[in-house]
């Protein structure tokens, strides 16, 4: 084996070609690398976004656990799906660690170089995400939109950032929030390059 060898970028490539394929060729389903969290204080390496927000998260044979436990502070707040994707050293230390309903996939170098996925368990909807902080993936201008189509006074419009996400959670699902990610994403032409807005 040359667990050892094993990189972000060998596994992220493997992810997408062989795990991600199907599930990118539907037409509704948007596929992001390094997806910023909760105003840019994470990112998660790849976010799958169609009927829930299903993150992956990579833990090369080069990386170490350091911020597993900081990370999923915010991935358990904003994400509804999470998946750790990680070479086999780190599997154990991984499932030690997160929640039970965290996905746990072995991501495993053979000697020819290719990588084999064995998933030791499948993600589980999260019971602990926070609508407010899901919310925060989209920007304020995007909110605004949303809340003006759901009738409310322009003076409402203006309140600060943080009550305009809640507003949003009190006028729509979650399931409804999660169309609108996917919706208003699919429309952020340069959206990578474009400051959050504060």
């Amino acid at each position: 084996m040359s667990d050892a060898l094993t990189k972000d970028a060998d596994i992220r490539r493997a992810l997408h070609a062989k795990r991600l394929r199907k599930i990118k060729a539907q037409p509704d389903t948007l596929v992001i690398d390094e997806l910023g969290l909760a105003h840019a204080k994470s990112r998660v390496d790849v976010a799958v976004i169609n009927g829930c927000i299903h993150g992956y998260e990579i833990k090369s044979a080069k990386d170490n656990l350091d911020r597993l436990d900081s990370q999923i502070d915010i991935y358990r707040r904003t994400l509804q799906k999470l998946t750790i994707v990680a070479a086999p050293k780190h599997i154990k230390g991984i499932i030690d660690h997160v929640p039970q309903w965290c996905g746990v996939i072995a991501a495993e170098q053979g000697p020819r170089g290719g990588i084999s996925f064995q998933v030791f368990r499948n993600a589980a909807t999260n019971p602990e995400i926070d609508p407010v902080m899901m919310a925060h993936l989209l920007w304020r201008d995007e909110v605004i939109e949303l809340l003006n189509k759901a009738g409310y006074a322009p003076k409402d419009l203006r309140r600060p950032r943080k009550q305009l996400y809640e507003m949003l959670c009190e006028a729509m699902t979650v399931r409804e929030i999660t169309a609108s990610i996917r919706s208003f994403m699919a429309q952020r032409e340069t959206w990578r390059g474009r400051p959050v807005h504060a």
